[in-house]
């Protein structure tokens, strides 16, 4: 008399299958949005300042050409992360805490090269449109910051006694669904 498996499974296989994980503990769609046109302005800003051919003080334009070439690869990069089982596979645990400073800090050097490159550029249309569009990342960056000061809260504010410190999934192990079988041996 055979009555099946002496355990039962111990995973859960994954219903969807799916290998993009949004919303999720660190990014919800509406800041995964931000994130996308961070991206995509990033990359514009970065573009258009490559067209500029010649300039009279290079040096504003070269921390500005830095500034939107990293924003536009680190901010990918964490979006790729976040939105992917990628981050459970990295060793990282303090993503909120991580994913704060990075855009506050992209906020302020995106600030400080755009208002140096206005100030310098000699007015030509590609000069000008690359600044636009470092002040529109600027404010996609910042949008960003107050929406995390707003929504989760200052990811730096010390844990209640009782909650674990990790703000994810791995924090904190999950119990077991159902106990085992006694041993009728």
């Amino acid at each position: 008399m055979d009555t099946g498996p002496v355990y039962p499974p111990t995973t859960i296989p994954n219903g969807d299958g799916s290998w993009f994980l949004l919303p999720n503990d660190y990014l919800n769609w509406t800041r995964a949005a931000i994130k996308a046109a961070q991206v995509v302005l990033s990359l514009v800003a970065f573009i258009l300042e490559e067209t500029v051919t010649s300039c009279i003080k290079c040096g504003p334009l070269y921390f500005f050409e830095f500034v939107s070439c990293s924003a536009l690869l680190f901010t990918l990069l964490l979006l790729t992360l976040l939105s992917t089982a990628l981050h459970r596979k990295v060793g990282v645990s303090c993503w909120p805490q991580l994913d704060f400073v990075y855009t506050a800090l992209t906020t302020l050097l995106f600030f400080i090269s755009s208002t140096v490159f206005a100030a310098t550029n000699s007015g030509r249309s590609m000069e000008v449109a690359a600044v636009v569009f470092g002040f529109l990342a600027t404010a996609a960056f910042l949008l960003d910051v107050v929406l995390t000061l707003r929504t989760p809260g200052f990811p730096f504010k010390k844990q209640p006694p009782g909650k674990p410190a990790g703000n994810g999934p791995e924090a904190e192990p999950s119990p077991e669904r159902e106990e085992l079988a006694p041993n009728n041996a």
